[in-house]
């Protein structure tokens, strides 16, 4: 992998998707109060707007089987309750998960949260099953991903030329969302 030939400005080239997540991601740094070069706390975050984050194993009264099931299946990564009387909602986080791999489940959750989107409902009967919109679940890791992996600084890191895993280490997230945004955003070089 080569260096970008880019100049980084404070908004992404790639398509207006893009710019838009980024601006919405940048919205939620500057309401966390993150330093555009600094990792962004996701919990933290999560107690400023009401969310409670519960670990998968912290759940009483699941089955060994059923919690066995979630922590190992590799599909799920975390979940969130509708509103609570009180204001609330409650993230579950699958613990079993390495902790840069729960920020990214723990940011776009938030994102659910602060985007306005309405929890998944469950069906049971002969069409049991989760509602799955694909938008929805895009915008949601895409400006998930961008708050915690701001475009300028990606950028300025990579021109730096600092590894995916020195960027993915200093913002606590894992290699491969590192490699998400920089394909997203056109900054994914490779010689052929």
């Amino acid at each position: 992998m080569r260096k970008p030939s880019i100049k980084p400005d404070s908004m992404p080239q790639a398509g207006a998707k893009w710019r838009h997540f980024e601006q919405k991601a940048l919205e939620i740094r500057r309401f966390a109060g993150a330093a555009p070069t600094e990792r962004l706390d996701p919990q933290g975050l999560a107690e400023i707007i009401n969310l409670r984050v519960v670990s998968l194993s912290a759940i009483e009264g699941l089955s060994d089987q059923a919690r066995e099931h979630l922590r190992s299946s590799g599909q799920w990564s975390g979940a969130a309750t509708e509103m609570l009387p009180d204001g609330s909602r409650i993230i579950i986080i699958n613990d079993a998960q390495s902790p840069a791999r729960q920020a990214a489940t723990l940011m776009e959750e938030i994102c659910h949260t602060l985007l306005g989107h309405q929890p998944s409902s469950i069906r049971t009967g002969d069409d049991a099953g989760r509602s799955y919109k694909r938008q929805i679940e895009e915008e949601a890791y895409g400006v998930g991903a961008a708050a915690l992996v701001p475009y300028q600084a990606l950028a300025e890191m990579l021109i730096a030329g600092k590894t995916v895993r020195a960027i993915s280490s200093h913002f606590g997230v894992t290699p491969s969302l590192v490699e998400y945004r920089m394909k997203v955003l056109g900054l994914w070089k490779r010689d052929i």
